[in-house]
């Protein structure tokens, strides 16, 4: 029989993490991550920039059994005013980036 990881504890203040995480450098881009930014034109200092300067949007956190681990969404706006939201999640040393979705875009295509 397999035994089950118990749920980790899911984190509170996580832009005050985040933003502790891109201070000190700890943090990686998943290869889902790049790709979807290379999509989606988007660079790192973008979405960086709405890490560290965007909001915790609660409601769009997930837990992903496969992973035993939570993903958080922040949401904000770069330089340029293009309305993105991040999903990062933490292992035990590092912020991981899993996704950056450019959230004008995908209301452009809704309305198309």
């Amino acid at each position: 029989m397999t035994q089950r990881r118990a749920r980790p504890v899911k984190h509170e203040r996580v832009p005050r993490l985040v933003r502790e995480h891109i201070d000190a450098g700890q943090y990686l881009d998943t290869r889902h991550a790049s790709e979807r930014m290379a999509e989606r034109q988007l660079t790192l200092p973008e979405v960086l920039y709405v890490l560290r300067h965007g909001h915790h949007e609660k409601r769009k956190d997930t837990f992903k059994r496969e992973h035993n681990a939570w993903t958080y969404a922040m949401r904000g706006k770069t330089v340029d005013r293009r309305e993105l939201r991040v999903c990062v999640s933490f292992d035990e040393r590092d912020m991981l980036i899993i996704t950056a979705i450019d959230l004008d875009a995908s209301e452009r295509k809704g309305t198309s």
